[in-house]
């Protein structure tokens, strides 16, 4: 059984919304009730707890109240690893720790499944999708370097953990002072982070363009 963290207290500017992102509207749900709804159908997650504005943790708990996997909803931080860090030291301990993005509400069973068998083999495991584009490493508006595309993987989310693992990846950052891109950013300075392979619809959704994106997600699923 694993717990998930997701947090929901970003601004999304680049949405260009007027309120929090997550709590934009696709079909007849929000962002945030898809995201939530997909842990709450999967067998093997205990509780799913929040990181949210201040303001908003009242309204997250009415919105959310026909979802009984709820468990905390932490008030956020000014970063987003701050935010799970809160999430983090405020949950009992439990075996294993997924972290998902609130405004990435596609991700499949099939995956948190893969991802599940694999944090119990690994203690550290991401989710990931081969790139299409070839990358290329520039400075001063100059190629320097085209990298190698088979071993270049664009990393999503969940990232699961060992729970003991995260913790301690989280208090070595907060003691060095070290600000990571991602969770697995942290865990990299202390283990070993494995790759489970996810789909390309598992999207973040970031600008206005996303939403058409989704909607087309939506519609492909028949819902």
């Amino acid at each position: 059984m694993y717990d998930v963290i997701i947090p929901a207290a970003g601004m999304g500017k680049r949405m260009q919304a007027e309120k929090n992102k997550i709590l934009l509207m696709l079909n007849d749900k929000s962002i945030l009730e898809h995201t939530v709804e997909v842990f709450q159908n999967d067998a093997n997650c205990r509780a799913i707890h929040l990181a949210a504005q201040k303001d908003e943790i009242e309204m997250m708990q009415s919105m959310l109240q026909a979802y009984d996997k709820i468990g905390n909803i932490t008030e956020g931080g000014s970063e987003r690893q701050y935010s799970i860090e809160n999430v983090l030291k405020a949950i009992e301990p439990c075996e294993y720790v997924f972290v998902h993005d609130a405004a990435r509400p596609f991700v499949t069973q099939e995956t948190l499944n893969k991802l599940h068998e694999s944090v119990q083999q690994h203690q550290s495991v991401i989710a990931a999708v081969k790139v299409k584009d070839t990358i290329k490493r520039v400075q001063d508006k100059k190629v320097s370097e085209t990298l190698k595309r088979d071993e270049l993987w664009q990393v999503q989310t969940p990232q699961a953990f060992d729970y003991q693992l995260l913790l301690d990846a989280y208090n070595k950052a907060d003691k060095e002072k070290f600000f990571g891109t991602d969770d697995a950013s942290l865990v990299e300075r202390i283990s070993e982070v494995h790759i489970v392979e996810s789909d390309y619809d598992n999207i973040k959704l970031t600008t206005p363009e996303d939403m058409f994106f989704a909607e087309a997600i939506l519609k492909k699923r028949g819902l």
